[in-house]
């Protein structure tokens, strides 16, 4: 496959995924990030990567944000709020995660690419769903000639930043300068 084909063929199936994803989750997803102050995020692997890449967003927005395998994470508690994303809706330790913060008084948001995974079936207050292919996923989503769960990390990342958008755009108090602000500045 030469290089022209395959982005072509990546934008493609980005346009599905993105074409699926339901507005009512997408909507209710935000509506919880703008209503809670405290926010707890945990993910793994590249999905991650592209979590901590919105922590960084929100915590830019004025939020009270923590990751939690930073040593520096306080603790949980109710009226917080926190976002796990599981690929495929059921990795172990972020079940645990799940299940502790929820016997805390969290709300526990799963976003995953497979809503019958058990963490996300069984812990969950609520679950947006992002129907890319992801690592072993089992429901049905946009599949991908891409490796692995490349599709779902990066569909991830790029929603996480429409939202961050929308949310900028819907909040009279914040702009990307006021964000910018907020921009660590000793680098």
């Amino acid at each position: 496959m030469e290089y022209n084909e395959m982005y072509e063929d990546i934008l493609k199936e980005y346009r599905q995924v993105f074409e699926k994803v339901s507005q009512r989750d997408m909507r209710e997803f935000i509506n919880e990030v703008k209503a809670h102050n405290r926010i707890f995020l945990i993910g793994v692997g590249r999905e991650g990567l592209a979590t901590r890449a919105f922590a960084m967003r929100l915590m830019h927005m004025g939020k009270e944000v923590h990751w939690i395998w930073d040593d520096t994470t306080p603790s949980i508690n109710e009226g917080d709020l926190l976002i796990a994303t599981l690929g495929d809706g059921c990795i172990g330790h972020i079940g645990y995660i799940c299940r502790r913060a929820k016997e805390a008084g969290a709300m526990i948001y799963i976003v995953t690419g497979s809503p019958s995974g058990s963490t996300a079936k069984n812990t969950a207050d609520k679950v947006f769903f992002i129907p890319a292919a992801v690592y072993r996923g089992k429901d049905k989503v946009v599949p991908s000639f891409q490796p692995m769960g490349n599709l779902f990390e990066q569909c991830l990342l790029v929603l996480f930043d429409i939202i961050v958008m929308l949310i900028v755009d819907e909040t009279a108090e914040l702009s990307f300068e006021k964000m910018s602000g907020r921009h660590r500045n000793i680098e």
